[in-house]
């Protein structure tokens, strides 16, 4: 139990069903949705659907989507990959005939890849949901039609965003109304995206991706130079693809395969799996020292070989296959930090979380995102859609293996996450927070299997990431413990927002005991 001397929250206890997100709203809906008959899959995308009103900043249709789903059914795990492709007609030629030559700016038409989130949504409820399309999507049309009340977190990043909503005057009018940004507690209106959304109930598919809604995004896009044309939307699919997967002491975890970045958690669960943190202190500088050089050695492989496996060699199974493992962690010493690491496999040319558990105990873990906060900043005016950037993660080298094309995925930061133990439902999962997703699953799946953390605890707790040279603690990290690591070699940088959020379900015999991150504003709730 909890001291509850200090502020925290305690897990959630259920029996029927459990859904946790990063919005009340979100959660309430989602369990709405299990209360009437609903099954995980309905629940999840009454979640996202709701999440892309109500959390503008992180999600929205004009975003993209991976999943897991495991069937209790037949106890199989099923992914989707739900990203969105480069314009059939863009180049790299072309982008460097427009003066664009060492990388794609974030709020530029180029950096907005197809939006695949919906299309996700539609698969998914066409093949594995018990209730209709328009139930699903009543929840989002209510509140982008009548209004949903700003939160606390949400609001701050709204403030913080000011410049970027600013600088598309479609984006300006739907996100500054009166030429400001919204506090917590005022109430925000989007009828344009409810209309949109009442035409995705509707017509499903064809309701996005043709006729006037598709014509008018592509308008927007154009008017600002972007190569998007009516083919690219009408071709837009949700795939269904192998899950990954690897174990982490008793634990089995599973992750989509790339594009996203999944492979880049299971190399670190992996590498710190060789690690005893039976005395280790779980917010000790040795234990966040470990995660830092693992994180390290896996986002090095990340930068020189995640792409589209469509168009490139992505070496998944040399990756994570033992010896190679073994290897890469015999490069962590205890005292000191790696120097000027590069991977040498061979290699040819060529990132909001949602967790539900239903009461027949399938269990879905779902990820919906537009990438930077607000995406690219651009909206068009018709449809009320805000475009994701997610082809801003595209290089514009010709030779690496992400480097961009037309109909072409980018890698992509989102990862869903779902673990088994024993053949068994065990968590789903996810942390939030672009870049810092994989070391973020890995501290939170060990926090709940090396020191027996709840899933409201191991959410709860302190968070470090190594990024760029950077090791970046939140204030939760002790002082000694900051000096502890520069000893060994760290540049050590207190983060300015924390690190991410995160949803944790955990199967525990007959009960569902869930966890929702403080960092954000939602919660779970229990049926």
């Amino acid at each position: 139990m909890r001291n509850t001397h200090f502020p925290g929250r305690s897990p959630v206890y259920s029996l029927n069903g459990m859904v946790s997100t990063s919005h009340p709203l979100a959660s309430k809906a989602s369990a709405d949705v299990l209360s009437k008959g609903g099954n995980a899959i309905d629940a999840a995308v009454t979640a996202a659907a709701v999440l892309a009103v109500v959390e503008p900043h992180s999600t929205g249709v004009g975003g993209d989507l991976f999943c897991l789903f495991h069937q209790a059914r037949n106890n199989k795990i099923i992914a989707m990959n739900a990203s969105g492709r480069a314009p059939n007609s863009i180049s790299i030629d072309k982008l460097e005939n427009l003066g664009i030559k060492d990388s794609i700016p974030f709020q530029s038409p180029h950096s907005v890849s197809i939006p695949t989130g919906v299309a996700g949504w539609v698969k998914l409820i066409q093949d594995h949901g018990n209730l209709e399309l328009k139930e699903i999507l009543e929840p989002a049309i209510n509140y982008a039609e009548h209004g949903y009340i700003v939160a606390d977190v949400i609001a701050d990043v709204w403030k913080r965003e000011i410049e970027k909503l600013s600088s598309d005057h479609d984006c300006k009018n739907v996100f500054l109304p009166e030429g400001n940004y919204l506090n917590a507690g005022d109430i925000h209106y989007q009828p344009r995206l409810a209309e949109t959304l009442k035409s995705i109930a509707e017509h499903g598919r064809a309701g996005f991706y043709e006729g006037d809604i598709a014509k008018s995004m592509i308008k927007k896009l154009n008017s600002l130079g972007g190569f998007h044309d009516l083919e690219d939307f009408a071709n837009a699919e949700a795939n269904y693809v192998d899950p990954i997967s690897v174990n982490y002491r008793d634990a089995k975890v599973f992750e989509c395969p790339p594009n996203g970045q999944g492979i880049i958690a299971l190399m670190i669960m992996k590498i710190l799996e060789g690690f005893d943190f039976t005395d280790l202190e779980p917010n000790s500088s040795l234990r966040i020292h470990l995660q830092a050089e693992a994180t390290k050695l896996a986002y090095s492989h990340r930068d020189h070989y995640l792409a589209d496996p469509d168009y490139a060699n992505v070496p998944v199974e040399q990756i994570l296959s033992e010896e190679y493992i073994k290897d890469l962690r015999s490069l962590i010493k205890i005292d000191s930090c790696i120097k000027d690491y590069k991977p040498e496999l061979p290699i040819h040319p060529n990132t909001v979380y949602i967790s539900v558990v239903d009461k027949d105990r399938n269990s879905v873990s779902l990820i919906n995102s537009i990438f930077h906060s607000f995406g690219s900043g651009i909206v068009d005016p018709y449809t009320g859609v805000l475009f994701q950037n997610r082809g801003a993660s595209f290089v514009l080298d010709p030779l690496h293996p992400n480097a961009i094309k037309g109909g072409k995925r980018p890698m992509h930061t989102i990862i869903p996450s779902i673990a088994t133990k024993a053949n068994k439902p065990y968590l789903s999962f996810g942390v939030m927070g672009g870049h810092y997703q994989p070391m973020g699953q890995a501290h939170v799946l060990s926090n709940i299997i090396d020191y027996d953390m709840d899933p409201q605890k191991s959410l709860d707790f302190p968070r470090s990431f190594y990024f760029d040279g950077v090791l970046e603690c939140e204030q939760g990290i002790p002082h000694n413990v900051r000096e502890e690591l520069i000893s060994k070699g760290h540049k050590i940088q207190i983060c300015d927002l924390p690190h991410g959020g995160g949803q944790v379900i955990e199967h525990r015999g007959s009960k569902l005991i869930g966890g929702s991150d403080p960092r954000k504003d939602g919660c779970a709730i229990g049926l």
